[in-house]
Order: C-alpha cells, then sequence, then structure tokens
C-alpha cells in the first residue's frame, strides 16, 4: 500500500477525532489535522472531504486523482484506484457505496446511486444507476454484465 494513502486517510480520522471533543488541545490538534489535511491532498493531488464517512479498511492504493465528496459514504474494506470520482450532480445527491467494494481507475460514480455491498465497478465506469449487491458494472454509462452461465455477476 502506498505510504501516501495511509497519511492522507490519517489525516482526515485524526481530524474527525479531534472534531467530535471539546476543548483547546481539540481544536489545535484539528487545526494540524487540517493542514496534514491539505499538504497530502497537494502531494497525491487528491480532494477527499474531510468530512467523508468511510470504513475501517479503506485502501487507496494509488491515491493520485482521487476525489470524493465530503458527504459521501463508502462501506468497510473498499478498494479505490487512482483517478476515481465518487462525487454529486445536484444538492445532496451523492453516492453511497457499500463494503468489499471495488472500483477500478478512472471509474466515476456520480449522483444519488448505491453501490450494495460486494460489487465491482470497472476501470472507467460511469456509473448513475444503483448496482446491486455482487454485481460487475462495466462501460459509458455502466451496465451490468454477463457472467459464465449466462447469469448477471450478481447471481454468482
Amino acid at each position: 500500500m502506498n505510504p501516501f494513502s495511509n497519511r492522507v486517510l490519517g489525516s482526515i480520522r485524526a481530524f474527525q477525532y479531534h472534531r467530535a471533543r471539546k476543548g483547546p488541545w481539540h481544536r489545535v490538534m484539528r487545526r494540524l489535522a487540517r493542514l496534514r489535511h491539505m499538504f497530502w491532498s497537494v502531494i497525491t493531488q487528491s480532494d477527499i472531504g474531510l468530512e467523508t464517512r468511510f470504513g475501517s479498511g479503506l485502501m487507496l492504493p494509488h491515491p493520485n486523482g482521487v476525489v470524493i465528496h465530503e458527504n459521501a459514504a463508502i462501506g468497510n474494506d473498499c478498494m479505490i484506484m487512482q483517478q476515481v470520482t465518487i462525487g454529486m450532480i445536484g444538492d445532496g445527491e451523492v453516492p453511497t457505496v457499500g463494503s468489499n467494494v471495488y472500483v477500478g481507475a478512472g471509474a466515476k460514480i456520480i449522483g444519488r446511486v448505491n453501490i450494495g455491498d460486494g460489487a465491482r465497478i470497472g476501470a472507467n465506469a460511469v456509473v448513475v444507476d444503483d448496482v446491486p449487491p455482487g454485481a460487475t458494472a462495466v462501460g459509458i454509462p455502466a451496465r451490468l454484465v454477463i457472467g459464465r452461465g449466462g447469469k448477471l455477476s450478481a447471481d454468482r
């Protein structure tokens, strides 16, 4: 795993930890975490909001160019590759990504969509509709692919 992604995610977690607590020490630590976040965002050329909710085990092997809206929610044990955008279309229309989801390089997940647990998003896919749990979505716009045996990948 890229050490830069650990630093970006660590600064976000530190900010969220100190934001939930009161007192002068936590106010100073919040500001320090915000500065660390800004520094590592510039280094990695990523834009991950400080308010983003993400579960444990989020992996960003190559955090370069990753954009995640601050109101998006990401589950546990997800892998997000480089140049991925998880963002909104209109007011409050942000994605929710389940647990154990793989998002390929260059993929875009936009709007009020739900990505089910264990889903896979192919490289450069543009997801504008919900993806059921365990399904694989590819293409522009993304569509569910048929796996071996003529079944949707969600039926495996």
